[in-house]
């Protein structure tokens, strides 16, 4: 059983990584990068169940969280362009108009 659920949580890892290499826009391949992190916490938590270490699992909370910050910061500066200043772009179209 242990063996079933640590190949087919690979499997979809591999699936993941593949996507991510392969996805036509950006938008798939940061969903398909999210993917395989959250597969990786799963696959700490079984690792952690079936080793009967339970401080494995706090370790996978804090990758969960990790993950969780680079998704939105990766789809921050995809949307916005930069991390810091939301109005950077409009106060610098304004100012290349002003010249």
């Amino acid at each position: 059983m242990f063996i079933t659920a640590l190949l087919a949580i690979l499997v979809t890892m591999g699936l993941a990584l593949a996507r991510a290499l392969a996805g036509p826009t950006t938008y798939d391949r940061i969903a398909a990068v999210n993917m395989f992190g959250t597969k990786t916490v799963l696959l700490i938590a079984v690792l952690a169940f079936f080793t009967g270490r339970s401080d494995l699992l706090d370790i996978a909370l804090v990758y969960a969280l990790i993950n969780f910050i680079g998704v939105v910061a990766a789809l921050k500066l995809v949307t916005q362009g930069n991390f810091h200043c939301p109005d950077c772009n409009e106060s610098e179209a304004r100012q290349g108009e002003s010249k």
